[in-house]
């Protein structure tokens, strides 16, 4: 039987560990919300700083495009999560976070709306998940390292003090992925790409999140199913599961003082 009170920690490397007892009340007393089990690092961000979040459907999640209805302007993916808990944590920070995720993208497709949905936005930090519609699509891994880098090399020539994240492509084994036939062609195509982007992830001097890593983890302790429903699209807690580590790295990086 799984002990669930340190299932966060064994789980997913990295992520943040569930405080229990005694430690916890001292925690609280320290975390805004008041409230127990949400003691994790914060990262230091300027005030006003811009989170920019690009990627495609897993990042998309029904974003509203309608930007001027703030009830759905971040969608319900991680960014939501991950902009819920900032937002909380850090209100002094005033945080700008926009989601620019779009549904069916490839790293192509991303690199044709750059100017508009990423420069011209001017972000302090740019977060990409991109790959899966890539594999699907059998796009060859030269020319998404090449399109990967165009998107790396604009924006850092428009903002050379840019926070770059980079989260790796993933896949598991459910939902019409389950069998061997189906995934292991899938995941053969998708660690190439991942290859690719902790390549870059050392080249451009990022943060590097390993997602597919995060997923195989927390695979072995539960199930595949828990974490995503189709293989490639993440249920509530598999979002969780991915801004908690997003969290987690992007504090070590950029800790608080």
């Amino acid at each position: 039987m799984i002990d669930r009170r340190n299932f966060v920690k064994k789980s997913a490397a990295g992520a943040a560990v569930v405080a229990t007892g005694a430690a916890a009340s001292a925690e609280a007393r320290d975390n805004p919300s008041g409230v127990t089990g949400y003691h994790y690092r914060l990262p230091q961000f300027e005030k006003g700083s811009r989170l920019l979040f690009q990627g495609d459907s897993i990042t998309d999640m029904k974003w509203g495009r309608n930007q001027a209805d703030r009830n759905h302007y971040l969608g319900h993916s991680y960014v939501y999560l991950i902009a819920s808990r900032l937002g909380v944590d850090m209100p002094e920070a005033e945080l700008d976070i926009y989601n620019r995720g779009m549904s069916g993208d490839t790293v192509a497709e991303l690199r044709k709306r750059w100017e508009k949905d990423a420069i011209e936005m001017k972000p302090d930090l740019l977060s990409i998940l991109i790959g899966t519609n890539d594999v699907g699509r059998k796009v060859k891994a030269v020319d998404f390292e090449t399109d990967y880098r165009h998107l790396l090399d604009t924006s850092l020539a428009a903002n050379e003090k840019l926070r770059v994240v980079l989260l790796d492509p993933f896949v598991l084994r459910s939902g019409k992925w389950e069998s061997d036939e189906a995934s292991v062609p899938r995941r053969a195509a998708s660690d190439e790409l991942r290859l690719i982007v902790s390549k870059l992830g050392k080249d451009y001097d990022a943060v590097h999140i390993k997602t597919q890593e995060i997923f195989d983890s927390a695979a072995k302790w539960v199930s595949p199913e828990q974490w995503i429903w189709d293989g490639i699209h993440p249920l509530p807690q598999g979002h969780e599961l991915i801004a908690r580590n997003w969290l987690e790295k992007v504090s070590e990086r950029w800790p608080q003082a």
